[in-house]
């Protein structure tokens, strides 16, 4: 099993930044991609961002500008750089992992980290 841990969420001010980190227990190169999502009070689940072991990534349009994800192989690390932040990305925050098989695909996530963005 691949284990996920996030860190690095917290409360901060409208306009304000926070980088989120994913810890994963094996290496992430081996991985077809990683991602964030989050989960805001009352919503679904929902994509923040991916990328793939080739470095493929898809944003969804309402971070695209201010989100970044970004990979350390070498640490096993995914990290969400998150700019201009506002009340409506105050969410529970999720790494997830994605691991190819011969027949199958297997989602791994995290326990989650908490952002909030209030004045």
């Amino acid at each position: 099993q691949v284990q996920l841990v996030e860190s690095g969420g917290g409360l901060v001010q409208p306009g304000g930044s926070l980088r989120l980190s994913c810890a994963a227990s094996g290496s992430i190169s081996s991985l077809y991609a990683m991602g964030w999502y989050r989960q805001a009070p009352g919503k679904q689940r929902e994509l923040v961002v991916i990328i793939t072991s080739s470095g493929t990534t898809n944003y969804a349009d309402f971070v695209k500008g201010r989100f970044t994800i970004s990979r350390d192989n070498a640490k096993n690390m995914v990290y969400l750089q998150m700019n201009s932040l506002n009340p409506e990305d105050t969410a529970v925050y999720y790494c997830n992992a994605n691991l190819r098989a011969t027949w199958n695909s297997y989602n791994y996530w995290g326990q989650g980290t908490q952002v909030t963005v209030s004045s």
